[in-house]
């Protein structure tokens, strides 16, 4: 179904709420995907509630952005948290795993595997980019048009 992303993405912030030290801005033009609304409701709940539940910072600051290209579109979301060595930046999309001690945060380490699971279903890509101590850039293609054939069997 067709999925205005700057509507999806809002009412993620409001049934979730954020805390008070927390800033959240959405570029003004949103684009509009196909695709499963669950799916992206999942994607983009597990991305900004990772920002603000491994924020360090007082002041939590998280950029939601598209852009367009000729087959996709290349969403980001981006927080100034205390960001994520290299070395780690596949571990992260790998069910069970956090990066943080589960007496620290509480986390089943399964959110990041089932974003990455979503878009690759989608015949999308996500990956981060990160540094220690210079936040986290999390971002995912999402192709205008799915590449896998579907085939829908009729009953003759």
């Amino acid at each position: 179904v067709p999925i205005n992303t700057k509507e999806l993405i809002t009412d993620i912030i409001e049934f979730n709420g954020k805390p008070e030290n927390c800033t959240i801005t959405m570029q003004e033009k949103m684009p509009q995907i196909i695709g499963d609304k669950i799916k992206v409701q999942q994607v983009f709940a597990n991305l900004i509630n990772n920002a603000i539940k491994y924020n360090d910072k007082d002041q939590i600051e998280i950029k939601v952005t598209a852009k367009e290209t000729k087959d996709h579109y290349e969403f980001s979301v981006a927080d100034n948290g205390p960001g994520i060595d290299k070395q780690y930046h596949e571990k992260i999309f790998v069910i069970f795993q956090t990066l943080n001690r589960r007496d620290d945060v509480e986390s089943t380490g399964v959110g990041l595997a089932i974003v990455k699971k979503i878009v690759d279903e989608e015949d999308g890509k996500i990956w981060v980019e990160s540094e220690p101590g210079k936040g986290a850039n999390f971002k995912f293609i999402w192709p205008k048009q799915r590449k896998k054939s579907e085939t829908i069997a009729v009953a003759a």
